[in-house]
């Protein structure tokens, strides 16, 4: 899996995208403490998106919130974030446990 590579502090506007142009369930690289982790996006406004992560190399996830400079499609599959979301959500995004 190929992360990107580009600085989001210095991502020209024109290739930034909104991220409610992001459906449930889009495949996203998100920046996060240096790096770009994979993750998907649990919900999304205007100006940020909910989105469960790999912070690590490990096999935990973590849900945060994305401003858009942070955010670029991604293709590749990742096994640990790419399972289909189920159950039921809360109103803030958050997958609910059983």
């Amino acid at each position: 899996m190929s992360a990107p590579t580009i600085d989001p502090a210095t991502r020209p506007l024109d290739d930034i995208t909104r991220p409610d142009q992001y459906p449930r369930g889009a495949r996203v690289w998100v920046f996060s403490a240096g790096s770009w982790r994979p993750g998907v996006v649990l919900s999304a406004s205007a100006k940020a998106a909910s989105v469960r992560y790999r912070p690590t190399d490990g096999r935990g996830t973590a849900v945060d919130t994305v401003l858009p400079h942070k955010l670029v499609p991604r293709d590749e599959d990742d096994p640990y974030v790419d399972k289909p979301i189920t159950g039921q959500i809360d109103i803030d995004g958050i997958p609910r446990r059983a």
